[in-house]
C-alpha cells in the first residue's frame, strides 16, 4: 500500500483525472479516494459490486456521496 501512494500521490492522481477529463465539474467526488477504493477496496477481497465499491470509497473519504449521486 506504500508503495502505491508513494507511486502515485494524492496530487498526481488529481492533475491526471483532470487532464483525461474524467472529472466534468467540481463536487464532493475526491479522485485519489475514489481510486483507492478501488485498487485497494477490490483487492482485499469487498463484494465486488458497485454499491459494494460505493461503501467502500465512503468509508475513506471526507464526505460520502449519495448512492445516486455515486452512480451519476
Amino acid at each position: 500500500m506504500r508503495r502505491l501512494t508513494t507511486l502515485f500521490p494524492s496530487e498526481f492522481l488529481e492533475e491526471h483525472a483532470e487532464e483525461l477529463g474524467v472529472v466534468e465539474r467540481e463536487g464532493k467526488l475526491q479522485v485519489p479516494v475514489l481510486v483507492w477504493a478501488l485498487v485497494f477496496g477490490f483487492a482485499a477481497g469487498e463484494s465486488r459490486t458497485l454499491a459494494g465499491f460505493r461503501r467502500s470509497y465512503n468509508s475513506t473519504a471526507d464526505e460520502t456521496i449519495s448512492p445516486g449521486g455515486f452512480y451519476q
